[in-house]
């Protein structure tokens, strides 16, 4: 099966500009842009939500894998916002997993051992599982 975008020519600094396009017109009001140790981080502040992708590159990537991973990442923002434009889901919903909480994690990054944790020993996690820099102690 073929990968979308794995052929594409389009330079990751436009499939990046055409992400802040579609973010803008969602309402999103604030951006930023960051690389570091194989990946690279967009953001964005929507609703008074702010919200993380990040996209791998490790140093060994070539320019093509790059621009593919750009491009998925636009597809991705593209089709949520289209989900939200036809009331198929809320923006709040379309972009959890991304949101960051106040210790700058995601929620992805906080839920996704819980989750698993839940499914391994068929046990809920408990309310509120993390709240804040001192939760981790407790």
């Amino acid at each position: 099966m073929r990968r979308f975008a794995q052929d594409t020519d389009v330079p990751v600094s436009r499939s990046r500009d055409q992400i802040v396009e579609l973010m803008k017109r969602a309402g999103a009001d604030a951006f930023m842009f960051g690389e570091d140790k194989g990946r690279a981080t967009i953001g964005f502040r929507l609703g008074g939500h702010y919200l993380r992708f990040t996209v791998p590159v490790p140093s060994s990537a070539s320019a093509q894998l790059q621009r593919t991973r750009w491009r998925a990442l636009w597809l991705t923002v593209k089709a949520r916002l289209e989900a939200v434009g036809i009331g198929l889901t809320t923006i709040e919903e379309a972009f959890l997993a991304e949101t960051l909480l106040p210790d700058s994690r995601t929620v992805a990054e906080v839920m996704r051992p819980q989750i698993e944790d839940a499914y391994r020993s068929g046990r809920m996690p408990p309310l509120l599982p993390y709240y804040g820099k001192d939760a981790e102690a407790k």
